[in-house]
Formats: structure tokens, sequence, C-alpha cells
């Protein structure tokens, strides 16, 4: 296919208009000794339907203490990756990390390999995988294999492991993540990503062969190859296996170079998160794991204990996005209120600048991620109150934030410490 001129050139200025931006920000930067939080509520934003009595489970949810909170914030909603696009777990951090997803994107198995502590190497290609089950033709019935407990996960990949150690010159490294998740790393001479995954994103389809992104990439034929052969090892080796008799791959692709968190924001950051990947994208990009923390009541308490430490805190939280893939609408206002009866732990030590979201939105309806904006609250001395007693997305609507792009959360939460110095005259 030919790319008109036109849209090369303008291509190019938005790139240049992009990078331009970043520098001005840069130019602008101060240093300061602001405390800056963002807190994540994984796939936070939901749906109102009539199925749900027309309300959300944020909506639903008894959360006096964000109400209290939210009455001297800012809200608006946030367009994740852009208009239409429903984004994965890693282009929604990004996007909450400041960085384009659409300009840095990241394969998800790299994500998953830096969270669980996986030294990679230059030229390793990382697959994110999960146990699923199959029917008797090949079919996937359930692509979380019923959410098998992670001993059971660390046992197939045990077998697993002693089992297939290399695919001709290439190592295979295997490693077990929570629950059905875990990590497979190609480790050889010439192998490169993108490709596209083995998943069909959804049941009642087979697994589907993988095929390079750029079909003139000698790298990411091989590896397309190494992909198919790996599956032929690995299959008859889980054949017997009930409930987790196979698996999928997904996000399988090289780390690439992105620019240090400190570097951009001159913030030095910090991340308490659980699960591997969000570990992972935090050290992609340059935040310090810290290691320990199982619950959210636990994370706060260790945000605590680092404060004096660093600058900026990214806290993770799980539990609502699990929800909504279920399509549990009561467990997803649970884990809200859950959260919500922790979050006192956090105001001990309030930060100068406090920002509540989701990285995505995870509707009950959908049982998935979907491409609505998710509703942010921003609070600081200069937030300004936007007048509304609850944060919920009805609220978020109000907003004096508006909707807004998520890559410019991070420049938002910098004006509000302060920052920035003017621009101009």
């Amino acid at each position: 296919m030919t790319i008109p001129e036109s849209h090369c050139a303008s291509t190019g200025l938005l790139q240049n208009n992009r990078m331009n931006l970043d520098a001005l920000y840069s130019e602008l930067t101060l240093k300061t000794k602001a405390k800056l939080a963002l807190v994540v509520l994984d796939g936070l934003g939901d749906l109102a339907t009539k199925e749900q009595l027309y309300l959300t489970p944020l909506e639903a949810a008894a959360t006096p203490n964000l109400d209290k909170l939210c009455k001297d914030s800012a809200q608006g909603r946030m367009i994740p990756a852009a208009p239409g696009i429903t984004p994965g777990s890693g282009p929604g951090h990004l996007g909450l990390f400041g960085y384009d997803p659409l300009e840095f994107q990241v394969g998800r198995g790299v994500i998953e390999a830096l969270g669980l502590g996986m030294e990679l190497r230059h030229g390793d290609v990382a697959a994110r995988a999960k146990f699923c089950t199959l029917d008797k033709k090949g079919i996937v019935i359930d692509r979380r294999a019923g959410r098998i407990p992670t001993e059971t996960c660390e046992k197939l990949c045990a077998l697993l492991a002693a089992k297939i150690k290399k695919l001709g010159d290439t190592v295979v490294i295997i490693k077990a993540g929570k629950e059905h998740r875990f990590v497979v790393v190609f480790r050889g001479s010439g192998l490169e990503g993108p490709l596209t995954d083995a998943d069909p994103n959804r049941e009642g389809f087979a697994i589907p062969t993988v095929h390079p992104r750029d079909v003139n990439n000698a790298g990411q034929k091989k590896m397309a190859a190494l992909i198919a052969d790996f599956y032929k090892a690995a299959l008859p080796i889980l054949a017997n296996e009930r409930p987790a008799n196979g698996f999928l791959m997904r996000g399988i692709a090289h780390q690439p170079h992105i620019p240090l968190f400190e570097e951009r924001y001159k913030l030095k950051a910090a991340a308490l998160a659980v699960y591997p990947m969000y570990k992972g994208l935090a050290q992609l990009v340059g935040m310090k794991k810290i290691e320990g923390p199982a619950t959210i009541a636990e994370q706060f308490e260790r945000y605590l204990r680092e404060h004096d430490h660093f600058d900026f805190f990214f806290i993770h939280y799980k539990y609502t996005d699990k929800a909504g893939e279920d399509g549990n609408f009561s467990a997803k206002k649970k884990a809200i209120e859950d959260f919500d009866a922790a979050l006192p732990i956090l105001l001990k030590k309030k930060p100068d600048v406090l920002a509540i979201t989701g990285d995505h939105s995870t509707p009950v309806a959908i049982k998935g991620h979907s491409w609505h904006p998710q509703p942010v609250l921003l609070h600081s001395a200069f937030s300004g109150s936007d007048k509304l007693e609850r944060f919920t997305e009805t609220g978020a609507n109000l907003g004096s934030l508006g909707v807004f792009e998520a890559k410019y959360l991070l420049r938002l939460m910098q004006a509000n410490a302060r920052m920035f110095d003017k621009f101009g005259a």
C-alpha cells in the first residue's frame, strides 16, 4: 500500500509537535519538594445499564472517604488511548505514566517478565501466557482455566520447564505468575517481535496461529516458527490436565527503549503493586518496585513508611478489574468499598497532589476492557472544587477537568504541584 505524501507529512508534523511539547515541558519543569501519588483502581470505569438499575458499581458503592475527599477536588474523564480504541493494561498504564501509548508500544510479555523479576537480555523475546481449557476439538471453552490457584500454575510450569528446555538453538525459560498466568522467554540468536497473539480473545474459537507483524522481518518469521514449535511440544504435556489443558500467548515482543520516568518528570518514583504485570510496567519506566505488601491496606501502610524517600508513588489495586471481567457487579462494588475503607491510611500523610482513577474501563456488562473514558479525581491545594458530592462516572462528566487524553494526567499533576515555570512573557 502506498501512503499518500500528505499523510506522511502530517504524521511527521504530529511527531515533531509531540517532541516539541515534551521539550517544552522539560524546559518549564522545576524541582520541588512536592509529594505526588497516582492511585489506580484497575478497570474502575463502568456503564449504567437498565439491568444494573442505571447505576455503576462506583455509584452503588458506599464510599464515605472518597465522598469527603471529592468535595475539595476536580473531576473529569480520560480517554486511555484514542477514541473508540479498547486498550490493554500496558497501553492503559503507559498513558497514565505520561507516555503516549500509540507512540510507545510495549509487548505484554516484556512487562510481565520484568514484573516477575526475570532478567531480559538484548535479543530476548518474551510472551505473556495463561492456562486455558480446551475441548476435544481444541476449541477454547475457558480462557482462564477457571482461574486456577497459583500453586497449580507453578506445578504446571515446572512440568513444562522440565520437558522443554530448548527448541533448536533457542533456550526456553518458563516462569509462573499469579493464578493462571505465566511467562515464556525465548533466548537465542536472530529473534525479534512483535507477533500477532495466539489468543482468540473469546471463548468458542481455536487457538490462532501467530504471524509476524512485519512479513518481511526475518527475526519475526523465525520467532513465529518457534511459537508453533513450542505449542507442538507443550500441548501434549498438558493434554491430560484438568482444567488447564491448554494455554494462550499474547504480547510476544522484545524490550523497547523508553525514556526513564525520573529523567522525564524530575520525580523519584516508587511502585506499590501486587501483580507482576504492573510491577513490570513500573520497572520499565524506571520506578523502584517495592515488594511485600499484598493488600491495599498494606500498600497504603508501606506508602507511609516510604513517604520521605520518594517524590512520586504509583499504587495499583487490581480487584475492580477482576470483578468487571467476571461480570460481577456486587464484587466490583465491594472491591470499591474495600478500597474506600483503606483510604484513610493513605490520607494520614496526604500527598500534595493525589489522582485516583483507572487505567481503563472494565464494564460489568461487557466482561472485559472497553473504550469508555475512565473517571478521574484530582486533589490538591490548587485543584479547586467542582462542588460534587461524590466521585462517580456521572459526576466526572460534569467536572472541570472535562474529557482529556490520559497521557496528560501526569502533566496536570505536575502543574498542581507547582512544578512548571510560566510559559512565555
